[in-house]
């Protein structure tokens, strides 16, 4: 008798259909040739499947091993909500845009909040992510044990950014920092400036560590002089800090974020400082939504890394690619009106 108090199951199938439960899964795994199952009875499978609204569970096919079409997302911090104007939505777009195209589902894994640690994927030492059949991560929180327990479970994954104890362990794509700040000196230089601030907030991350890297490499290339390298937040920044800096002959701030120079552009507006005449300003990232100026800056292709990301996992999942495969996207200098030539 068919259990019409729950969803239907391969048995309520084969019950309609006259067949056995066996041949039921054969025909929904594709394989009614190769085990020489009849045209007919493979027509009464698919007429009872369509009567029943039979729907096969996914994740049970993961948990058999068999592809299932779901690819995870997972985040180390909390996603929701989120509009344009929040960090991880072009990364997202990316992502769905490429899992569409390559017609995958995307399934969303918060897993576990962890007080203070954010999001793990491990629940009491379980993979949450196997319901998929691989996954993108992306977060800025330090999970390089979790993401090692991964790599040795050989689970499919690719990282959008970099850690670096796990990094040789991972397939991850990750913008290349050091050559596009490399070029925007460069640029800064062949414009006529010679002296420089470098302003960076206090937190001690990997991209932060890879802009300064490329600074130092284009500065080297160029001769322009580091007049003082700041760690700061946003709002310890003071117009006293600004006004110092311009006493000491500085004609550029180069800041590693859009809300450093979103508030040094507030403070010259008070101070009323022209920028770039009175003081040219870079930011070494992209730009957020509702920017207040057209600022000359460094754009991380957030997009091409989550579009890309899919393309590396479902490479890496049909074997075209290695487990420690890496990929540098580059990040373009997108000139506006906030760097003057001197």
């Amino acid at each position: 008798m068919i259990d019409l108090a729950g969803r239907p199951r391969q048995r309520d199938i084969a019950a309609r259909a006259r067949v056995s439960q066996t041949t039921v899964s054969l025909v929904l795994n594709g394989k009614s040739e190769q085990y020489g199952i009849t045209a007919e009875t493979e027509r009464r499978i698919r007429k009872a499947i369509a009567e029943l609204g039979y729907v096969p569970s996914v994740t049970a096919q993961a948990l058999r091993g068999g592809r299932n079409g779901l690819i995870g997302v997972h985040t180390f911090e909390p996603m929701f909500p989120t509009g344009a104007d929040h960090y991880y939505y072009e990364f997202m777009v990316g992502i769905e845009q490429q899992a569409t195209a390559a017609g995958q589902d995307l399934v969303m894994i918060t897993s576990v909040h962890q007080a203070g640690a954010g999001q793990s994927i491990y629940r009491e030492g379980t993979n949450r992510l196997r319901i998929a059949d691989g996954a993108v991560i992306l977060g800025f929180q330090e999970h390089d044990e979790e993401l090692e327990e991964l790599a040795r479970q050989q689970f499919p994954f690719v990282f959008i950014g970099r850690r670096q104890r796990a990094a040789e362990l991972m397939p991850y794509v990750v913008p290349d920092y050091v050559d596009g700040v490399r070029k925007m000196v460069q640029l800064i230089a062949e414009l006529g400036h010679r002296r420089v601030a470098y302003l960076a907030g206090r937190a001690e991350m990997l991209p932060r560590e890879q802009r300064f890297a490329g600074f130092r490499d284009g500065q080297a290339a160029t001769g322009i002089e580091l007049v003082a390298h700041l760690r700061r937040e946003a709002d310890e920044i003071t117009a006293e800090l600004i006004n110092d800096l311009l006493r000491r002959s500085v004609t550029v701030m180069i800041v590693d974020s859009y809300p450093l120079a979103e508030r040094i552009g507030t403070l010259c507006a008070a101070e009323r400082i022209d920028i770039p005449d009175g003081l040219s300003v870079v930011s070494l990232d992209s730009l957020g939504y509702g920017s207040s100026r057209d600022w000359t800056h460094l754009e991380s292709p957030r997009r091409d890394l989550g579009s890309r990301a899919v393309e590396i996992l479902i490479e890496l999942m049909n074997g075209e690619v290695a487990r420690s495969y890496h990929e540098l996207l580059p990040c373009p200098v997108r000139p506006g009106s906030t760097l003057l030539r001197r």
